[in-house]
């Protein structure tokens, strides 16, 4: 009898030992791996991580994405951080910009970036690179993946990532900036948010589907968003069109990832000719369960809880320059503090570049803990 309750209490004792020790390890924000990327640039040092993030059920995922730092240590302690969020890359796996070496071209002026001192952490957001759907536009798992992003980067001895962090974000990843902020406080009061950049972000997500004047790049991401969301939300299709019309859509959404710098297969531009045709008279934002999902992922204005810069140009015809602007206004109105910026021509993929310096200039001084500048009522 004794031997069986002895058997019985060590058989407990490992139950107890092993447990924590999975559950500390699935922790959010934990580094699983950083693999060197050996053809970084050479003026830095960059790893493809994985790390833990939280889903929509606050279970534990796997994600990926990229730190970049620069190649010497830091003799001052930790870096700060930027937390770069990409723009709109696609929803397959294979999209992911970690992947390649997109993030050493897409972050607008990174070389400047590396030279002020800067740790760059670059989430892929759930679903690129990784096992499960990547649930476009959806704001908490994009905020959440960046925020865990950050307290990944801390894990990589030579990134020298601190705990303080601003965070730049362009198009889709301006929503992903919006709701990091949106989240932070909350999710990670461990980390400290200087700032927010968002540049040419999708706010007001019924607006941003029905006012975007291309009617091309409109077929395309409600291609991307409904294929995610019929798959992460359980969303109908149906609402789009018959079967035909559907198939369309999902092919679009899974088999092309944004490149910038190649021309459309005939095959895409024959599916978006048909897609467009499909939501000529469709307001998408209309109709549930579409309608309360673009609501519950639009970022709130007035839950802004630090400095932001918001930018737009006037000749961008994907997201509408009025909806950043009015989001903006009711920022302010809500007794925010906002810079925003409106680039005379500046174009939705041209803004974060042409903006790069004075975007750095903006981070920079919140970092220093300059007062932040507004000019609400002047826009």
């Amino acid at each position: 009898m004794h031997r069986f309750l002895n058997i019985s209490i060590m058989l407990m004792a490992v139950a107890f030992a092993v447990i924590p020790r999975a559950a500390v390890a699935q922790r959010v924000g934990t580094l699983i791996n950083a693999q060197p990327v050996d053809d970084a640039p050479a003026n830095v040092r960059a790893w493809r991580i994985e790390y833990w993030t939280s889903g929509d059920r606050n279970q534990p995922i796997r994600v990926t994405g990229m730190v970049i730092a620069p190649r010497d240590r830091s003799p001052a302690g930790p870096r700060r951080v930027i937390a770069w969020t990409h723009g709109l890359i696609g929803i397959a796996k294979r999209c992911a910009p970690s992947l390649g070496n997109t993030n050493f071209t897409l972050i607008p002026a990174l070389d400047d970036v590396v030279r002020r001192g800067y740790t760059v952490v670059a989430p892929d957001y759930p679903g690129l690179g990784s096992d499960m759907v990547h649930p476009v536009l959806v704001g908490t798992s994009e905020g959440k993946s960046t925020l865990d992003a950050v307290r990944a980067a801390r894990g990589i001895p030579e990134a020298d990532a601190g705990s303080r962090f601003a965070v730049w974000g362009e198009s889709q990843g301006g929503h992903a900036a919006l709701w990091t902020g949106q989240l932070w406080s909350s999710y990670a009061p461990d980390l400290h948010l200087v700032g927010i950049a968002a540049i040419v972000p999708p706010t007001d997500l019924h607006r941003n589907f029905k006012e975007g004047s291309d009617a091309r790049v409109r077929a395309l991401l409600t291609a991307y968003t409904a294929t995610s969301w019929s798959r992460y939300f359980g969303a109908p299709m149906s609402t789009l069109g018959p079967r035909s019309v559907q198939n369309v859509m999902t092919r679009l959404a899974d088999n092309n990832c944004v490149n910038f710098d190649a021309k459309p297969k005939l095959g895409t531009i024959i599916g978006i000719v048909i897609a467009q045709r499909a939501i000529r008279n469709l307001d998408l934002g209309a109709k549930q369960p579409w309608g309360r999902l673009m609501r519950e992922n639009s970022p709130s204005a007035a839950a802004i809880k630090v400095p932001a810069l918001i930018a737009t140009g006037t000749g961008d015809t994907i997201v509408a320059p009025a909806v950043v602007r009015d989001f903006a206004r009711a920022a302010c109105a809500s007794g925010k503090t906002v810079r925003f910026i409106s680039v005379q021509g500046g174009e939705h993929g041209t803004v974060a570049r042409t903006e790069a310096q004075a975007t750095l200039g903006w981070i920079d001084a919140r970092f220093a803990g300059g007062r932040a500048p507004s000019n609400c009522g002047s826009f």
